[in-house]
């Protein structure tokens, strides 16, 4: 339903736009406020003859302007608001820490990571010293 009445509003505005251009000038406009004849007859004169453009010009007006507003109306009904506390946090993945270079990948032996030292017969790593 929004998309049609979308389209409608887009055709109704190109068709606004090709009737306004289509109507002839008026006279006067801004250039009548600096006095003068045409000023005068602006105010006192007779109005001009209804003509198709005219009414064709306030039916079209007229529907891009409520269309616009079911439009939206109908927008904003679409966005329920939500509380900001009562939304839960995404779900984040843990982050990988980088290995430092001459890092162990793997854990040591659980009688190194004591601080143990090795039993005697078994192999030292080197550089331990003892």
């Amino acid at each position: 339903m929004y998309a049609f009445l979308l389209v409608v509003l887009v055709l109704d505005g190109i068709f606004l736009g090709i009737v306004v251009l289509l109507q002839s000038g008026k006279g006067g406009g801004l250039a009548a406020v600096g006095g003068g004849a045409a000023m005068t007859e602006g105010i006192l004169g007779g109005r001009q003859a209804t003509t198709v453009l005219t009414r064709a010009t306030w039916t079209s007006g007229t529907i891009f302007m409520v269309l616009s507003l079911v439009l939206s109306i109908m927008s904003s009904r679409a966005q329920a608001p939500t509380s900001v506390i009562q939304v839960q946090p995404p779900a984040t993945s843990p982050v990988p820490q980088p290995i430092l270079p001459g890092a162990e990948s793997t854990p040591p032996p659980s009688g190194e990571a004591a601080g143990n030292p090795a039993a005697p017969g078994e192999a030292r790593p080197e550089g331990s010293g003892n």
